[in-house]
């Protein structure tokens, strides 16, 4: 049994979504690969990588979907949402026109996705600060009212990227840990922290509390 336990992993599906050029492909290539791309072209065709984690002694993997230039023709199909159980929705900071989109992402993942998903609202390119369009304010007022976490980035200088998709990995295994541990019977609300940016560019830490997700 113990051998078991010590080589049990989990693979976990999350999408990235958002506008074009809202820098998808780039926070995924830095995640995974610490590379960043000035000349980034939309994505063409399906990408994704599988990067892992360990936790509370697990192997977890997190296999990691961009929208492969799809967006750009609202063409992003169910496909792309099916098994997600975790989601980036990104926004650019310095283009309102972006953050604006958010609540059609959202509707979108809801009608597609197969299960309910730990989401992640992130402002993107807060490396564009002098340039800013939606405050750190209005980032935070949207993902507490749609109960999401929220945090911004940098793809740029890797502002707080492995911190966004490791919090969503984590919720996603916590999940799961908590369904396997107590099947049928799991009633208890969990109070977890939000993950904010100040102005400054340090981090805030909020209590929440966050919605119950289901791993299948």
């Amino acid at each position: 049994m113990d051998d078991e336990e010590e080589g049990e992993e989990y693979l976990f599906k999350v999408v990235i979504i958002g506008d074009s050029a809202v820098g998808k492909s780039n926070l995924l290539s830095r995640y995974a690969r610490n590379e960043f791309n000035t000349n980034s072209k939309a994505t063409i065709g399906v990408e994704f990588q599988t990067q892992s984690m360990e936790i509370d002694g697990k192997e977890v993997k997190a296999q990691i979907w961009d929208t492969a230039g799809q967006e750009r023709f609202r063409a992003v199909t169910s496909a792309y949402y099916r098994g997600a159980v975790g989601a980036l929705i990104v926004y650019d900071i310095s283009r309102s026109s972006t953050f604006d989109s958010v609540q059609r992402w959202l509707q979108e993942l809801s009608t597609h996705s197969d299960t309910t998903v730990a989401k992640m609202l992130v402002g993107n390119k807060h490396d564009l600060e002098e340039i800013r369009a939606v405050s750190v304010e209005e980032g935070k007022s949207l993902a507490e009212s749609e109960g999401l976490f929220f945090i911004e980035t940098s793809a740029l200088d890797s502002t707080n990227v492995r911190t966004a998709f490791e919090i969503v990995i984590k919720e996603i295994y916590n999940s799961v840990s908590r369904k396997i541990l107590n099947s049928d019977s799991y009633k208890a609300q969990l109070s977890l922290n939000r993950v904010t940016l100040n102005n400054n560019g340090t981090e805030e830490t909020i209590e929440g509390t966050a919605n119950r997700f289901s791993c299948c």
